[in-house]
């Protein structure tokens, strides 16, 4: 790798992954959108990047600069196109960005484009059956959690057998960050903290998934977002914290 690590280790009577059917993945949540930053469900609305959004995603693509990735996939939608085509570019060897739908958001339905109180105000019921089941419960018109750990554990699945033994950078969604740790900890532990895990935008999270076992190395990562911006004048903007 253009920027080596340690040796990756286990905890002191385990074991990680067998790293010929393992693969590490580097997983990425999207900079702001423009609904992300009016408070706005999304789902799998295709909703552009934020101006903030934008300067996040410099400061990630900095941040992960000259690193090497054996390929780079992202969610077909905008903001992580985006984002990942402006993190490829600073990446050794500048890999081309692979869409793949099976990344995408979770479906939220007819809760796309309404805030926190119009949810609440419109969909009681909803918000009831999420009480009593959260990992069950379906938004309306829309998917579960369950629902989304299931179609994007096939995706994550098929992108390890396509790349044993490597280290891939995906770049999608909050949800499917959760995913990614579910799967890592097992789906069990997965279904237990996922409503409770705070994934920032344009934050890295990374495992590494085997076949039956993975190992959460770690999560939410936006260090490179505490920074101000270096502009061409000179003068960068600051208060990146998420």
């Amino acid at each position: 790798m253009a920027k080596p690590g340690r040796p990756r280790r286990a905890p002191f009577g385990f074991q990680l992954p067998d790293g010929a059917g393992s693969a590490e993945f580097w997983v990425v949540r999207h900079g702001e959108s423009s609904w992300n930053a009016s408070g706005r469900y999304q789902g799998q609305t295709d909703v552009p990047l934020s101006s903030l959004g934008e300067l996040q995603v410099q400061a990630l693509a900095q941040r992960l600069s000259d690193q090497e990735f054996a390929a780079v996939y992202s969610s077909d939608l905008a903001r992580a196109r985006l984002t990942a085509e402006g993190v490829a570019e600073q990446l050794a060897g500048k890999p081309p960005v692979q869409l793949e739908p099976g990344l995408r958001e979770i479906q939220v339905g007819r809760l796309a484009g309404l805030t926190s109180a119009e949810i609440t105000s419109q969909f009681p019921e909803y918000l009831e059956e999420l009480q009593r089941d959260p990992w069950a419960a379906c938004r309306p018109g829309g998917e579960s959690m369950r629902d989304l750990f299931v179609r994007s554990r096939e995706t994550f699945a098929e992108l390890r057998e396509r790349h044993t033994g490597q280290r891939v950078l995906v770049v999608t969604h909050g949800g499917l960050v959760r995913v990614a740790v579910g799967l890592a900890l097992g789906e069990e532990a997965g279904r237990q903290v996922w409503s409770r895990l705070s994934v920032g935008n344009a934050s890295i999270t990374r495992v590494i998934l085997g076949e039956h076992s993975g190992t959460l190395l770690g999560f939410n990562d936006d260090a490179h977002l505490e920074h101000p911006l270096d502009t061409r004048d000179g003068s960068g903007p600051a208060g990146l914290i998420t």
